[in-house]
């Protein structure tokens, strides 16, 4: 299949543009970063330089796949509104492009757990005001049209050696600042996780097998109690874990404080057995213990 890949020399979408090409499938990936298309080209994909507001270049991109995977998405949390727009303006063109066919578009969205419940894929939550990316309710309107798209949620947890703009890091951060590594109360809340190479491993199954308006949960760990995510992460600095109280977890987090407070689990059950996807790769805390891990 020729895929048109959205974010592939991020995080998750250079492992994605790599299983892509490992099972057969050739790639054209976007990237916001000149500098990174000779890299890109090196790894045997074929690089398309732009953003998420380049609608003609997004359209050729589109125009030229069998099928589209969606993974880009700006890292400046304070234009949220602009990103969630340029967002679901994007993958609307793909759906203008993709219409009347049955090419599939895999889309990227994410999870922030406000019932205190396991989060299952058939839920279709609504978008939250302090967090307005609507990209899978964007997708689900696409296949409500006809269009084949379907949805990859990520746990906020998408760790592997390497990692350096993650919770694991940003959480590591705020312990060499403060001394410790804290957490809330008894620590419980839980934390869905999974390694990059088993997501990369997810997208490539949801585009091959995916139906049309589903969600799949890229989920290894359904649920990390987060006590064990800070005893993990005190061990490889050397700093003692403590608990706080939600008081004190404001000022100490800061603006992390809202997901280290929440307890968030997510299911993988109906994820595994639809698409056969079996994640393999270290889980977070055994990750985390590796040498290096926090640099």
């Amino acid at each position: 299949m020729r895929v048109f890949l959205t974010g592939a020399s991020g995080w998750i979408g250079s492992m994605i543009a790599r299983d892509l090409l490992a099972a057969g499938h050739s790639v054209t990936g976007l990237t916001s970063k000149p500098g990174k298309a000779e890299a890109l080209g090196a790894a045997g994909v074929t690089p398309l330089v732009g953003t998420l507001q380049d609608t003609h270049v997004l359209r050729r991109g589109a125009e030229d796949a069998e099928g589209i995977i969606h993974t880009a998405f700006g890292l400046d949390i304070s234009r949220i509104a602009d990103l969630a727009a340029e967002d679901a303006a994007a993958i609307e063109t793909f759906g203008e492009v993709f219409a009347g066919s049955s090419r599939p578009i895999v889309v990227t969205s994410g999870f922030l757990n406000v019932t205190g419940g396991k989060t299952l894929e058939d839920e279709r939550p609504e978008v939250l005001p302090d967090f307005p990316r609507a990209s899978e309710q964007t997708a689900f309107a696409l296949a409500g049209r006809g269009v084949h798209a379907s949805v990859v949620r990520n746990p906020r947890s998408v760790h592997g050696q390497g990692e350096k703009h993650g919770f694991v890091p940003m959480l590591a951060a705020v312990a060499r600042d403060k001394g410790v590594s804290a957490y809330i109360g008894e620590g419980q809340q839980m934390w869905p996780a999974v390694h990059r190479l088993d997501a990369a491993r997810l997208y490539r199954l949801a585009l091959e097998r995916g139906a049309r308006g589903e969600a799949y949960h890229a989920v290894a760990e359904e649920g990390v109690p987060f006590r064990d995510i800070a005893d993990a992460i005190g061990r490889q600095l050397g700093l003692p874990a403590v608990s706080l109280t939600p008081e004190e977890a404001e000022a100490h987090f800061g603006p992390l404080a809202i997901w280290v407070a929440n307890h968030g689990p997510a299911s993988n059950a109906w994820t595994r057995e639809t698409l056969g996807w079996h994640p393999e790769q270290p889980g977070i805390v055994e990750d985390v213990e590796q040498p290096g891990y926090l640099g």
